[in-house]
Protein backbone atom coordinates (compact mmCIF):
# COMPACT_ATOMS: atom_id res chain seq x y z
CA UNK A 1 0.00 0.00 0.00
CA UNK A 2 1.29 3.46 -0.93
CA UNK A 3 0.03 6.98 -0.28
CA UNK A 4 -1.55 7.65 -3.68
CA UNK A 5 -3.21 4.24 -3.80
CA UNK A 6 -4.63 4.85 -0.34
CA UNK A 7 -6.10 8.19 -1.41
CA UNK A 8 -7.65 6.51 -4.44
CA UNK A 9 -9.25 3.84 -2.24
CA UNK A 10 -10.63 6.49 0.14
CA UNK A 11 -12.19 8.56 -2.65
CA UNK A 12 -13.57 5.66 -4.73
CA UNK A 13 -14.99 3.69 -1.81
CA UNK A 14 -16.30 6.95 -0.37
CA UNK A 15 -18.30 7.83 -3.49
CA UNK A 16 -19.65 4.27 -3.65
CA UNK A 17 -20.77 4.61 -0.03
CA UNK A 18 -22.53 7.89 -0.91
CA UNK A 19 -24.50 6.18 -3.69
CA UNK A 20 -25.54 3.33 -1.40
CA UNK A 21 -26.47 5.61 1.50
CA UNK A 22 -28.58 7.83 -0.75
CA UNK A 23 -30.79 4.78 -1.32
CA UNK A 24 -30.89 3.89 2.38
CA UNK A 25 -31.56 7.50 3.50
CA UNK A 26 -28.57 7.44 5.89
CA UNK A 27 -26.46 10.63 6.38
CA UNK A 28 -23.16 10.59 4.48
CA UNK A 29 -21.09 11.50 7.55
CA UNK A 30 -22.10 8.33 9.37
CA UNK A 31 -21.16 6.23 6.35
CA UNK A 32 -17.76 7.92 6.01
CA UNK A 33 -16.91 7.17 9.66
CA UNK A 34 -17.96 3.52 9.34
CA UNK A 35 -15.98 3.25 6.10
CA UNK A 36 -12.93 4.71 7.82
CA UNK A 37 -13.17 2.14 10.62
CA UNK A 38 -13.43 -0.71 8.10
CA UNK A 39 -10.53 0.32 5.84
CA UNK A 40 -8.41 1.67 8.71
CA UNK A 41 -5.62 0.05 10.68
CA UNK A 42 -7.95 -1.95 12.94
CA UNK A 43 -9.43 -4.03 10.10
CA UNK A 44 -8.39 -3.97 6.40
CA UNK A 45 -5.40 -1.61 6.85
CA UNK A 46 -5.85 0.01 3.43
CA UNK A 47 -4.80 3.51 4.54
CA UNK A 48 -1.10 4.33 4.42
CA UNK A 49 0.53 5.55 7.63
CA UNK A 50 1.57 8.80 5.92
CA UNK A 51 -2.09 9.65 5.30
CA UNK A 52 -3.03 8.80 8.88
CA UNK A 53 -0.20 11.04 10.04
CA UNK A 54 -1.65 13.93 8.00
CA UNK A 55 -5.02 13.74 9.78
CA UNK A 56 -4.23 16.87 11.80
CA UNK A 57 -3.36 18.88 8.68
CA UNK A 58 -6.53 17.82 6.86
CA UNK A 59 -8.75 18.40 9.89
CA UNK A 60 -7.39 21.95 10.35
CA UNK A 61 -8.15 22.79 6.71
CA UNK A 62 -11.62 21.23 6.79
CA UNK A 63 -12.64 22.82 10.09
CA UNK A 64 -11.37 26.17 8.84
CA UNK A 65 -13.47 25.87 5.68
CA UNK A 66 -16.50 24.84 7.74
CA UNK A 67 -16.17 27.83 10.07
CA UNK A 68 -15.66 30.16 7.08
CA UNK A 69 -18.88 28.85 5.53
CA UNK A 70 -20.77 29.26 8.80
CA UNK A 71 -19.51 32.86 8.97
CA UNK A 72 -21.82 33.82 6.10
CA UNK A 73 -24.79 33.25 8.40
CA UNK A 74 -23.62 36.18 10.51
CA UNK A 75 -24.93 38.78 8.10
CA UNK A 76 -26.14 41.79 10.07
CA UNK A 77 -29.64 41.49 8.67
CA UNK A 78 -29.86 37.83 9.64
CA UNK A 79 -28.39 38.44 13.09
CA UNK A 80 -30.89 41.18 13.74
CA UNK A 81 -33.68 38.76 12.90
CA UNK A 82 -32.20 35.64 14.52
CA UNK A 83 -29.70 37.08 17.02
CA UNK A 84 -31.72 36.78 20.21
CA UNK A 85 -32.81 33.15 19.66
CA UNK A 86 -29.23 32.15 18.76
CA UNK A 87 -27.85 33.52 22.04
CA UNK A 88 -30.71 32.20 24.16
CA UNK A 89 -30.47 28.69 22.71
CA UNK A 90 -26.70 28.32 22.34
CA UNK A 91 -25.71 29.48 25.83
CA UNK A 92 -28.18 27.31 27.82
CA UNK A 93 -27.31 24.33 25.56
CA UNK A 94 -23.59 24.75 26.31
CA UNK A 95 -24.13 25.39 30.03
CA UNK A 96 -26.72 22.61 30.27
CA UNK A 97 -24.24 20.03 29.01
CA UNK A 98 -21.51 21.40 31.29
CA UNK A 99 -23.66 21.37 34.43
CA UNK A 100 -25.35 18.00 33.91
CA UNK A 101 -22.11 16.19 32.99
CA UNK A 102 -20.29 17.71 35.97
CA UNK A 103 -23.04 16.70 38.41
CA UNK A 104 -23.42 13.17 37.02
CA UNK A 105 -19.69 12.53 37.08
CA UNK A 106 -19.28 13.83 40.63
CA UNK A 107 -22.34 12.39 42.36
CA UNK A 108 -23.03 9.19 40.38
CA UNK A 109 -19.80 8.16 38.63
CA UNK A 110 -17.88 9.24 41.77
CA UNK A 111 -15.09 11.05 39.95
CA UNK A 112 -13.06 13.73 41.76
CA UNK A 113 -14.60 17.18 41.45
CA UNK A 114 -11.79 18.63 39.34
CA UNK A 115 -12.07 15.77 36.82
CA UNK A 116 -15.85 16.12 36.72
CA UNK A 117 -15.49 19.83 35.96
CA UNK A 118 -13.11 19.09 33.05
CA UNK A 119 -15.50 16.54 31.52
CA UNK A 120 -18.34 19.04 31.91
CA UNK A 121 -16.42 21.80 30.14
CA UNK A 122 -15.49 19.56 27.20
CA UNK A 123 -19.13 18.50 26.85
CA UNK A 124 -20.16 22.04 25.89
CA UNK A 125 -18.58 21.79 22.41
CA UNK A 126 -20.56 20.96 19.28
CA UNK A 127 -19.08 19.87 15.92
CA UNK A 128 -20.04 22.19 13.03
CA UNK A 129 -18.65 19.95 10.25
CA UNK A 130 -21.10 17.06 10.71
CA UNK A 131 -24.07 19.42 11.00
CA UNK A 132 -23.09 21.36 7.88
CA UNK A 133 -22.58 18.13 5.92
CA UNK A 134 -26.08 16.90 6.74
CA UNK A 135 -27.62 20.27 5.86
CA UNK A 136 -25.81 20.33 2.50
CA UNK A 137 -26.60 16.68 1.71
CA UNK A 138 -30.34 17.11 2.17
CA UNK A 139 -30.43 20.73 0.94
CA UNK A 140 -32.16 21.79 4.15
CA UNK A 141 -33.57 25.32 4.11
CA UNK A 142 -35.72 27.32 6.47
CA UNK A 143 -35.85 29.12 9.82
CA UNK A 144 -34.76 26.04 11.79
CA UNK A 145 -31.70 25.50 9.56
CA UNK A 146 -30.53 29.12 9.79
CA UNK A 147 -30.99 29.12 13.55
CA UNK A 148 -29.14 25.81 13.88
CA UNK A 149 -26.16 27.09 11.86
CA UNK A 150 -25.96 30.20 14.02
CA UNK A 151 -26.13 28.19 17.24
CA UNK A 152 -23.45 25.72 16.06
CA UNK A 153 -21.17 28.56 14.98
CA UNK A 154 -21.26 30.43 18.30
CA UNK A 155 -21.29 27.27 20.40
CA UNK A 156 -17.52 26.78 20.11
CA UNK A 157 -16.96 30.31 21.42
CA UNK A 158 -18.94 29.38 24.54
CA UNK A 159 -16.88 26.20 24.81
CA UNK A 160 -13.60 28.14 24.84
CA UNK A 161 -14.85 30.48 27.55
CA UNK A 162 -16.38 27.71 29.67
CA UNK A 163 -13.29 25.52 29.34
CA UNK A 164 -10.90 28.34 30.27
CA UNK A 165 -12.81 29.10 33.46
CA UNK A 166 -13.33 25.43 34.28
CA UNK A 167 -9.66 24.61 33.74
CA UNK A 168 -8.65 27.34 36.17
CA UNK A 169 -11.07 26.03 38.81
CA UNK A 170 -9.98 22.41 38.22
CA UNK A 171 -6.30 23.31 38.58
CA UNK A 172 -6.97 25.10 41.84
CA UNK A 173 -9.02 22.19 43.20
CA UNK A 174 -6.37 19.69 42.13
CA UNK A 175 -3.65 21.62 43.96
CA UNK A 176 -5.88 22.04 47.05
CA UNK A 177 -5.10 25.74 47.28
CA UNK A 178 -7.28 27.80 44.95
CA UNK A 179 -5.34 30.75 43.59
CA UNK A 180 -7.06 33.85 42.32
CA UNK A 181 -3.92 34.77 40.39
CA UNK A 182 -3.81 31.45 38.50
CA UNK A 183 -7.51 31.65 37.73
CA UNK A 184 -7.19 35.23 36.50
CA UNK A 185 -4.27 34.36 34.21
CA UNK A 186 -6.09 31.43 32.61
CA UNK A 187 -9.29 33.41 32.05
CA UNK A 188 -7.32 36.36 30.67
CA UNK A 189 -5.44 34.07 28.27
CA UNK A 190 -8.74 32.67 27.02
CA UNK A 191 -10.19 36.14 26.46
CA UNK A 192 -7.04 37.18 24.59
CA UNK A 193 -7.32 34.06 22.40
CA UNK A 194 -10.95 34.74 21.55
CA UNK A 195 -10.40 38.48 20.94
CA UNK A 196 -7.21 37.87 18.97
CA UNK A 197 -8.91 35.27 16.77
CA UNK A 198 -11.81 37.57 15.93
CA UNK A 199 -9.44 40.48 15.26
CA UNK A 200 -7.20 38.37 12.99
CA UNK A 201 -10.12 36.95 11.03
CA UNK A 202 -11.75 40.34 10.69
CA UNK A 203 -8.53 41.96 9.47
CA UNK A 204 -7.91 39.28 6.83
CA UNK A 205 -11.56 39.54 5.81
CA UNK A 206 -11.07 43.26 5.20
CA UNK A 207 -8.06 42.45 2.99
CA UNK A 208 -10.13 39.87 1.07
CA UNK A 209 -12.86 42.43 0.40
CA UNK A 210 -10.38 45.20 -0.44
CA UNK A 211 -8.61 43.30 -3.21
CA UNK A 212 -11.59 41.27 -4.46
CA UNK A 213 -12.22 43.79 -7.26
CA UNK A 214 -9.14 42.49 -9.08
CA UNK A 215 -10.54 38.97 -9.50
CA UNK A 216 -13.48 38.36 -11.85
CA UNK A 217 -13.21 34.85 -13.27
CA UNK A 218 -14.53 31.84 -11.32
CA UNK A 219 -11.12 30.16 -11.17
CA UNK A 220 -9.45 33.38 -9.98
CA UNK A 221 -12.05 33.86 -7.24
CA UNK A 222 -11.72 30.21 -6.20
CA UNK A 223 -7.93 30.34 -5.90
CA UNK A 224 -8.00 33.74 -4.16
CA UNK A 225 -10.65 32.68 -1.64
CA UNK A 226 -8.94 29.38 -0.84
CA UNK A 227 -5.61 31.16 -0.43
CA UNK A 228 -7.12 33.68 2.00
CA UNK A 229 -8.81 30.94 4.06
CA UNK A 230 -5.56 28.96 4.25
CA UNK A 231 -3.71 32.15 5.21
CA UNK A 232 -6.17 32.64 8.08
CA UNK A 233 -5.75 29.04 9.25
CA UNK A 234 -1.96 29.19 9.04
CA UNK A 235 -1.66 32.49 10.92
CA UNK A 236 -4.10 31.29 13.60
CA UNK A 237 -1.93 28.21 14.18
CA UNK A 238 1.23 30.33 14.17
CA UNK A 239 -0.21 32.74 16.74
CA UNK A 240 -1.84 30.02 18.89
CA UNK A 241 -5.31 31.37 18.15
CA UNK A 242 -8.58 29.59 17.37
CA UNK A 243 -8.85 28.40 13.76
CA UNK A 244 -12.64 28.22 14.06
CA UNK A 245 -13.14 31.72 15.43
CA UNK A 246 -10.60 33.22 13.00
CA UNK A 247 -12.15 31.79 9.84
CA UNK A 248 -15.67 32.39 11.14
CA UNK A 249 -14.83 36.09 11.59
CA UNK A 250 -13.34 36.07 8.08
CA UNK A 251 -16.61 34.78 6.64
CA UNK A 252 -18.67 37.24 8.69
CA UNK A 253 -16.69 40.25 7.42
CA UNK A 254 -16.96 39.02 3.83
CA UNK A 255 -20.72 38.50 3.94
CA UNK A 256 -21.33 41.92 5.48
CA UNK A 257 -18.89 44.07 3.49
CA UNK A 258 -18.20 42.17 0.26
CA UNK A 259 -19.82 43.30 -2.99
CA UNK A 260 -20.94 39.85 -4.11
CA UNK A 261 -20.02 37.71 -1.07
CA UNK A 262 -21.90 34.57 -2.07
CA UNK A 263 -19.69 34.26 -5.16
CA UNK A 264 -16.72 33.64 -2.87
CA UNK A 265 -18.51 31.16 -0.62
CA UNK A 266 -19.89 29.26 -3.60
CA UNK A 267 -16.48 29.13 -5.30
CA UNK A 268 -15.23 26.65 -2.68
CA UNK A 269 -18.13 24.25 -3.15
CA UNK A 270 -16.19 22.09 -5.64
CA UNK A 271 -13.25 21.79 -3.22
CA UNK A 272 -15.12 21.06 0.01
CA UNK A 273 -16.80 17.76 -0.88
CA UNK A 274 -13.67 15.60 -1.39
CA UNK A 275 -11.98 17.22 1.62
CA UNK A 276 -14.99 16.48 3.84
CA UNK A 277 -14.99 12.89 2.62
CA UNK A 278 -11.29 12.37 3.44
CA UNK A 279 -11.66 14.15 6.80
CA UNK A 280 -14.44 11.92 8.11
CA UNK A 281 -12.97 8.71 6.69
CA UNK A 282 -9.70 9.48 8.48
CA UNK A 283 -11.61 10.26 11.68
CA UNK A 284 -13.02 6.74 11.56
CA UNK A 285 -9.67 5.24 10.57
CA UNK A 286 -7.97 6.78 13.62
CA UNK A 287 -10.29 4.95 16.02
CA UNK A 288 -8.64 2.36 18.22
CA UNK A 289 -11.12 -0.37 19.10
CA UNK A 290 -9.35 -0.79 22.44
CA UNK A 291 -10.39 2.78 23.30
CA UNK A 292 -14.05 1.83 22.84
CA UNK A 293 -13.58 -1.30 24.94
CA UNK A 294 -11.98 0.63 27.78
CA UNK A 295 -14.60 3.39 27.71
CA UNK A 296 -16.87 1.57 30.16
CA UNK A 297 -19.18 3.32 32.60
CA UNK A 298 -17.36 6.65 32.24
CA UNK A 299 -18.00 6.80 28.50
CA UNK A 300 -21.63 5.74 28.79
CA UNK A 301 -22.22 8.31 31.54
CA UNK A 302 -20.62 11.01 29.40
CA UNK A 303 -22.74 10.18 26.35
CA UNK A 304 -26.02 10.10 28.28
CA UNK A 305 -25.40 13.12 30.53
CA UNK A 306 -24.11 15.30 27.68
CA UNK A 307 -27.12 14.38 25.54
CA UNK A 308 -29.55 15.21 28.35
CA UNK A 309 -27.78 18.51 29.08
CA UNK A 310 -27.70 19.65 25.44
CA UNK A 311 -31.32 18.76 24.73
CA UNK A 312 -32.68 20.19 27.99
CA UNK A 313 -30.57 23.36 27.78
CA UNK A 314 -31.58 24.05 24.18
CA UNK A 315 -35.25 23.47 25.01
CA UNK A 316 -35.15 25.88 27.96
CA UNK A 317 -33.40 28.45 25.78
CA UNK A 318 -36.05 27.99 23.11
CA UNK A 319 -38.78 28.62 25.65
CA UNK A 320 -37.08 31.82 26.86
CA UNK A 321 -36.51 33.01 23.27
CA UNK A 322 -40.14 32.18 22.40
CA UNK A 323 -39.24 30.27 19.23
CA UNK A 324 -41.78 27.98 17.51
CA UNK A 325 -42.45 24.59 19.09
CA UNK A 326 -40.77 22.68 16.26
CA UNK A 327 -37.54 24.59 17.01
CA UNK A 328 -37.47 24.17 20.79
CA UNK A 329 -38.46 20.50 20.53
CA UNK A 330 -35.80 19.38 18.05
CA UNK A 331 -32.85 21.79 18.00
CA UNK A 332 -31.19 20.18 21.03
CA UNK A 333 -31.11 16.83 19.24
CA UNK A 334 -29.25 18.46 16.33
CA UNK A 335 -26.50 19.74 18.66
CA UNK A 336 -25.16 16.32 19.69
CA UNK A 337 -22.31 15.86 17.14
CA UNK A 338 -18.94 16.50 18.78
CA UNK A 339 -15.47 16.42 17.21
CA UNK A 340 -12.55 18.79 16.63
CA UNK A 341 -12.93 21.38 19.39
CA UNK A 342 -13.72 18.72 21.99
CA UNK A 343 -10.60 16.75 21.06
CA UNK A 344 -8.54 19.95 21.07
CA UNK A 345 -9.48 20.96 24.60
CA UNK A 346 -9.18 17.32 25.71
CA UNK A 347 -5.54 17.45 24.58
CA UNK A 348 -5.05 20.52 26.78
CA UNK A 349 -6.51 18.62 29.73
CA UNK A 350 -4.22 15.68 28.95
CA UNK A 351 -1.17 17.96 29.12
CA UNK A 352 -2.25 19.80 32.28
CA UNK A 353 -3.24 16.67 34.24
CA UNK A 354 -0.62 14.00 33.42
CA UNK A 355 -1.95 11.52 35.98
CA UNK A 356 -5.48 11.35 34.54
CA UNK A 357 -5.09 13.10 31.20
CA UNK A 358 -4.79 9.91 29.16
CA UNK A 359 -8.06 8.57 30.55
CA UNK A 360 -9.85 11.85 29.82
CA UNK A 361 -8.54 12.05 26.26
CA UNK A 362 -9.27 8.37 25.50
CA UNK A 363 -12.83 8.76 26.76
CA UNK A 364 -13.44 11.90 24.68
CA UNK A 365 -11.89 10.27 21.60
CA UNK A 366 -14.08 7.18 21.90
CA UNK A 367 -17.29 9.09 22.67
CA UNK A 368 -16.55 11.54 19.84
CA UNK A 369 -16.71 8.67 17.36
CA UNK A 370 -20.01 7.56 18.89
CA UNK A 371 -21.45 11.08 18.70
CA UNK A 372 -20.20 11.53 15.14
CA UNK A 373 -21.91 8.28 14.13
CA UNK A 374 -25.30 8.86 15.78
CA UNK A 375 -25.24 12.67 15.68
CA UNK A 376 -25.76 13.13 11.91
CA UNK A 377 -28.68 10.68 11.97
CA UNK A 378 -30.33 12.68 14.75
CA UNK A 379 -29.54 15.96 12.98
CA UNK A 380 -31.28 14.69 9.86
CA UNK A 381 -34.24 13.58 12.01
CA UNK A 382 -34.54 17.02 13.64
CA UNK A 383 -34.30 18.87 10.30
CA UNK A 384 -36.98 16.60 8.86
CA UNK A 385 -39.31 17.02 11.84
CA UNK A 386 -38.82 20.78 11.72
CA UNK A 387 -39.96 20.76 8.08
CA UNK A 388 -36.69 22.03 6.56
CA UNK A 389 -36.09 18.86 4.50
Amino acid sequence: MNTILSFAIILITGIVVVKILSKLKIPEVTGYLILGIIIGQEFLSLIHVNILASTGLISNIVLGLVAFTIGRDFAFKELKRLGKPIIWISLPAALGATIIVTLIFYFIVKQPLYISIIYGAIASATAPAATLMVIKQYKAKGYFTKLLLGVVAIDDAWCLIIFAISLAVAKSLHLYHPSKIVMFEVVLKSLVEIGGSLLLGGSIGYILVLFSKFFKKHTEIQIYTLGIVLLSIGLAIKLNLSILLTTMALGAVLVNFGRTPMTYFDSLGDIESPLFLVFFVLAGANLEISALKSMGIVGIAYILSRSIGKIAGAYIGGVVAKVPNKVRNYIGIALLPQAGVALGVALIAKADFPSVGNVIFSTILATTVVFEMIGPILTKFSLSRAGDI
